[in-house]
């Protein structure tokens, strides 16, 4: 099952499997079931009026968004790399506890085929494609989407507690292109494409798979929701494995295209 999010001259409404879903659909109230009960609630809901619209981010306003930090190996390096205290990065590679950081609430993430931004006081600046966990409000996995946790690694390299600057502003958080709905525990081994272009050439392209990850999807959950309650859901991202090398830096104009298991989202970096 297959949520969107589309612009109507109404106002936002969902669609499941590109039929909308009544205008009084809500995520919220959809992410207050338990998984099982899901399927058969959508599919009691659903319309036959085919979905139309401009897409939109699949998520709704009062959503939170958190991240997981150093989750693959190539991520700790590139951190250790990039930062003056680097042993932090290593350290919570392999700690027990989890790296967990506030992202964006929902109202601040943009969709598929909206801008995103890098900081013009920083002067390296990647992208980080990630799985992003849809986790109901009982802390069960439900499904996921592709997620682009935009960062600067030269203001979080300068200081490690600089970073809700390196990663929270606005135009550094993309989700989409819409929800892959599971009806079991976990996404599974789940392939993550990475592909940069400027001016129409292609001049990064990366795959990882999260099989790679250090940390299990329903770890990184669990220490989530751990001591906090998240009755509307949250989504998760689950942290990155592809980081272009110290050479590259985003630049307004470049495109970025990341592909989680058959979702592809796609954004112009803009000044």
């Amino acid at each position: 099952m297959y949520l969107t999010r589309h612009a109507t001259p109404d106002g936002p409404r969902w669609a499941l499997d590109a039929k909308f879903l009544p205008a009084s659909f809500s995520l919220r109230l959809l992410l207050a079931l338990p998984r099982a009960a899901m399927p058969a609630a959508l599919n009691a809901l659903v319309t036959a009026d085919p979905a139309g619209g401009a897409p939109l981010a699949p998520l709704e306003a009062d959503h939170e968004i958190w991240a997981s930090g150093v989750t693959y190996l190539r991520s700790r390096e590139a951190r250790q790399a990039e930062s003056v205290v680097g042993d932090v990065y290593a350290r919570v590679y392999d700690a027990q506890r989890p790296e967990l950081f506030f992202k964006a609430i929902g109202w601040r993430v943009v969709g598929d085929g909206a801008g995103i931004r890098v900081r013009p006081d920083s002067a390296w600046n990647v992208p980080e494609p990630e799985l992003v966990l849809v986790i109901n409000r009982l802390g069960e996995i439900v499904g996921y989407c592709a997620g682009n946790d935009v960062s600067s690694r030269s203001i979080e390299g300068e200081n490690p507690l600089y970073l809700p600057q390196a990663k929270v502003y606005t135009g550094a958080c993309s989700l989409g292109p819409g929800l892959a709905l599971i009806e079991s525990a976990s996404p599974g081994d789940v392939p993550i494409r990475l592909e940069i272009a400027r001016q129409g050439e292609n001049i990064f392209r990366a795959q990882t798979q999260t099989s790679q990850m250090k940390r299990g999807f329903e770890e990184l959950v669990a220490y989530l929701c751990r001591e906090l309650d998240f009755p509307h859901g949250v989504f998760l991202m689950t942290g990155t494995g592809i980081v272009p090398g110290d050479g590259f830096t985003l630049q307004p104009g470049d495109r970025v295209s990341i592909t989680v298991g058959a979702l592809t989202l796609q954004n112009d970096v803009y000044p």
